[in-house]
């Protein structure tokens, strides 16, 4: 694990799907990085990937934005992970993940 810290972010993600909190993620979850002998940097450059509870569109926000919207720009698709937040969402996880270890090289 120590040779692709990455990965725990993966599991990060997953784990902020199934759970829907990322303060239960991190509780869950960052104990198992430290034991697992991630360095903290990497650990903090992995938090924006606790953020995947919008990958299933059954959050309450999402759900209120999906029918908010009349002009029908924000919707599910026709199958269910296919909706108007899935790739601004991934986008956003992977692009601060990935400059929270771009920064770390540079810092530490």
């Amino acid at each position: 694990m120590t040779a692709q810290p990455w990965l725990f972010a993966v599991a990060l993600f997953g784990m902020s799907i199934l759970l829907y909190s990322q303060a239960a993620t991190i509780r869950a979850m960052l104990p198992l990085g430290i034991a697992l002998g991630l360095p903290t940097p990497a650990l903090i450059a992995m938090f924006p990937s606790v953020n995947g509870y919008f990958f299933i569109p059954n959050y309450p926000t999402v759900i209120a934005a999906i029918n908010f919207d009349r002009t029908g720009t924000t919707k599910i698709g026709k199958y269910l992970l296919n909706h108007s937040f899935m790739l601004p969402g991934l986008v956003c996880s992977i692009t601060s993940v990935s400059s929270g270890f771009i920064l770390i090289k540079f810092l530490f």
